[in-house]
């Protein structure tokens, strides 16, 4: 999936039909991808890392206006089962 997508579905995730916050959630969507493979996951272009990466930009942008900044449960399990599936096939 391209960058370009990327930004289509994070948008559409977000309810913005504008392009005036594009650069800000492409940020987004880099700073996403560089936290998940701090924490060890390889992206390597699948549906699932590449929807992780948006579902991770999307809690990004929502946690600076939100009292509760905890990542939701959903995407910290679905980080998880991405990792864990990666490091179960290199054995």
């Amino acid at each position: 999936m391209t960058n370009e997508e990327k930004l289509i579905l994070l948008k559409k995730d977000l309810q913005r039909t504008t392009s005036a916050n594009d650069e800000y959630l492409s940020a987004l969507l880099s700073q996403a991808s560089s936290a998940i493979q701090t924490e060890g996951i390889i992206l390597d272009g699948t549906i699932e890392c590449d929807m992780a990466v948006v579902q991770y930009a999307a809690y990004l942008f929502r946690k600076r206006a939100a009292n509760e900044t905890s990542m939701p449960r959903f995407l910290r399990w679905n980080l998880n089962n991405i990792l864990m599936k990666q490091k179960g096939r290199q054995v």
